[in-house]
């Protein structure tokens, strides 16, 4: 299947969305019909992330992408902090760190606060790219929710919001 072919059945479902299939697979129970749904909503995002990790650089591994959005907020980070933040194994970090800097898109700077410690940081190259994506990014998702009311999307963002603080709360 092709990344066209992706998107195409992503978006002949898309008028049913998510908890449509949910409720179709679930019956009744709306908890089993937002786990389906959940699964549904997470195979298209990481689609779109693959296809985000390939247009800042062909050899970014998509799993690195998050790490990237993450190091963009802010002019340096401490690996402790990303790892606090993305919540993965240290060496799994360390490797991803390793591949974006070997790609360039990463660098590590001594730490002025601790001699021991290095902060992480986006080339320059980099940020220059994310911000260029980022107007091709929000236009796509201005398309996508061409059909929405600015007070569902805004829902929306604080029901993610409540739902991720529940998810952490309970299983982080």
């Amino acid at each position: 299947m092709t990344s066209t072919d992706t998107s195409e059945s992503a978006d002949s479902t898309a008028a049913s969305g998510p908890a449509a299939a949910a409720d179709s697979v679930s019956g009744l129970d709306p908890v089993v019909g937002l786990e389906q749904g959940l699964v549904v909503l997470w195979r298209r995002v990481r689609g779109l992330i693959r296809d985000r990790a390939a247009a800042v650089h062909p050899k970014l591994d998509p799993v690195c992408y998050p790490m990237l959005m993450m190091l963009r907020r802010a002019d340096a980070v401490a690996m402790a902090d990303l790892h606090a933040d993305l919540g993965i194994e240290k060496s799994t970090l360390t490797r991803r760190i390793d591949s974006t800097v070997r790609l360039g898109l990463v660098e590590r700077t001594p730490d002025p606060n601790d001699a021991r410690a290095r902060l992480l940081a986006l080339t320059p190259a980099c940020r220059q790219r994310l911000s260029e994506l980022e107007s091709v990014h929000t236009e796509q998702w201005r398309t996508r929710l061409s059909d929405w009311d600015s007070t569902d999307i805004r829902r929306l963002n604080e029901l993610l919001g409540r739902l991720g603080d529940s998810i952490e709360v309970h299983d982080g």
